[in-house]
This record gives structure tokens, sequence and C-alpha cells, in this order.
């Protein structure tokens, strides 16, 4: 792919890593650094030709998790497919210049959850605008998203 193409897409989505098709560094190694590369499996940051490139992990992590949290904040009727286009180009929104620059394809897993609450907000704001919004929805819609957000926490004990 790499003779090919001057930046071959690579996406080795089996899990677990063990069963992956390839791995980012033979990607990325294979390719001189140029490959865009995410997959299924997380794989770690690595060094070629001095640049640090980050792979991308793509699974459901970033879309399914937003579109519940929209659908739960909003009451949504129904899930529709415009509601998956409106999460991938709101996750992608969140890739800044740096990051693609590192290789990475989807926002750092390390902002998942914001990365995830972002895309929920874009989605209910989605459902709102197509009158698929059972719940009242008062106020600022991205405070109702966050309001929504399962925190897994346990209060002290006394």
């Amino acid at each position: 792919m790499a003779r090919l193409n001057r930046r071959p897409i690579i996406f080795p989505l089996s899990n677990p890593t063990s069963k992956s098709e390839c791995t980012a560094e033979e990607a990325f190694g294979w390719s001189g650094g140029r490959a865009i590369f995410a997959s299924g499996s997380p794989f770690p940051p690595l060094h070629v030709g001095g640049k640090l490139l980050v792979p991308s992990q793509a699974n459901n992590v970033y879309v399914f998790p937003a579109i519940g949290l929209a659908v739960y904040a909003t009451g949504a009727r129904r899930v529709t497919d415009e509601m998956f286009l409106v999460a991938a180009e709101a996750i992608a929104g969140q890739v800044s210049e740096d990051d693609r620059r590192h290789g990475l394809l989807f926002p750092p897993v390390a902002n998942l959850l914001e990365a995830e609450i972002r895309t929920a907000v874009a989605v209910a704001r989605h459902v709102v605008e197509s009158g698929l919004a059972t719940e009242p929805l008062a106020g600022d819609l991205e405070s109702i998203v966050r309001s929504k957000v399962y925190d897994p926490g346990f209060a002290p004990l006394p």
C-alpha cells in the first residue's frame, strides 16, 4: 500500500490485540510514518524517523456512549441514521491539527469523557432540531447533557 499511496489508510480492526492484522509499528514502519492508522486495539505511541506517532483506536467507544447520552438527555423518540453522521462529524471536529500531525484520527483517549460529552451535545442539538425530543429541555443544552452523565463515584463514608 505504501508503494502505491502517498498516505496509505490502514485500519486493522480485529480484537484482541494479538489478532490484529497489522501492528502500528508495522504500518508506520512499512510506510515511513506516512500511514493513516487506526486499529480496533490499543497500541502504544512510537517514534518513526524522529517523529512521535500516536496510533488511533477506532471503535465504538466514541460514538455509542455519546449517542446513548444524547438520547437519554433528550428522550429522543428514536435513533436515526443522521444521529450517527452528526456524531462522526462532532468527533472529527475535536481532532486538532497537532493531533493530526501525531497521527491521531480521533480525539485523544485521555480526553474520552469530554469528547463523548461534546459529541452528545451535538447529537442532542440535532435531536431537538429534528423534533425528536420528548423531554422538556429548558436551559442550556450542554448543561442538561452534562447533568445526565453517570458518575460511578461513591459518597465518602461517615
